[in-house]
């Protein structure tokens, strides 16, 4: 029985307008499963909602009708807020947001002291989540003096020292540049298949969503579309009705397919399109 990390029943969630205090819905009823070791992707234009949903994960924001369980804890209790953001680490946009230390090892350092971890055991949880995000050989550098791509893996590795059970991205490579976002993904792809941690990432760039075992699309606070990366974005005509970009491989695939090629929908990848087209 796959045992589920996240579950998330119709969850509705409002707030007021700033301009006019009209009472918007950013979600409409949003049911959500999250089974543990999986890799969810979600996707959606400016306003759809996939961000309130990612603050919905660590109760940040709570349900105004609907529930978020998080391994059995309703977000709606207190008395479960603390064990649910033990579980649940975030990293967002900006990674000088969550950067707060001297030195790259302080900083990975901040979350294990919070949690009263013993000196020793700090040690050793800085040093190994540094090694997984590749920057052990950082440890003493200035945060403020890394590329972007650094700074978030050395956010990531901070989470991760306080070693959550998910991981939730909210568009970390927003603000980066293609190598950074290489860099970052990298890490996360290789945090979820070699070591079991759960993740859910919050993008609009569609090559990422490739990474992903299941791929979330939201439009207008609903779950419009859910599926495989390959049964997604082989809806291309559907994905660009949703105001989304599929990736360009996908993209010349299904043109390829409309001018009479017999080529397999669901095609990703460059090796992949190199392959079928010599077939």
């Amino acid at each position: 029985m796959v045992r589920k990390v996240i579950e998330i029943k119709n969850l509705i969630h409002r707030y007021n307008s700033s301009q006019d205090e009209t009472v918007i819905e950013a979600l409409k009823g949003v049911d959500l499963h999250v089974a543990k070791g999986e890799f969810l992707a979600v996707i959606g234009h400016n306003g759809s909602g996939k961000s309130t949903l990612a603050k919905h994960l660590n109760a940040l924001l709570l349900p105004h009708e609907g529930s978020v369980t998080i391994n059995g804890l309703d977000t709606r209790k207190k008395e479960n807020t603390w064990a649910i953001r033990q579980q649940v680490g975030m990293v967002f946009q900006n990674p000088d947001n969550q950067l707060v230390a001297a030195t790259v090892e302080e900083d990975t350092a901040f979350g294990p002291e919070n949690l009263g971890v013993e000196p020793v055991e700090i040690r050793r949880l800085v040093d190994d989540s540094l090694e997984r995000v590749g920057l052990s050989s950082f440890h003493k550098r200035a945060p403020h003096l890394l590329s972007g791509g650094q700074k978030q893996r050395v956010a990531i590795a901070g989470i991760i020292a306080m070693r959550p059970n998910v991981l939730v991205l909210d568009e970390p490579t927003a603000m980066l540049d293609p190598t950074g976002r290489k860099e970052v993904m990298a890490t996360v792809s290789a945090l979820n298949k070699e070591e079991g941690l759960t993740v859910v990432h919050i993008t609009h760039f569609m090559e990422e969503a490739v990474f992903a075992d299941r791929v979330l699309v939201m439009s207008e606070g609903l779950v419009a579309m859910e599926g495989t990366p390959r049964e997604i974005f082989s809806r291309v005509e559907e994905i660009k009705k949703l105001r989304l970009d599929v990736p360009q491989i996908a993209e010349l695939n299904g043109c390829l397919r409309k001018e009479g090629l017999l080529l397999p929908s669901g095609i990703l990848t460059l090796e992949e399109m190199v392959v079928a087209l010599c077939q």
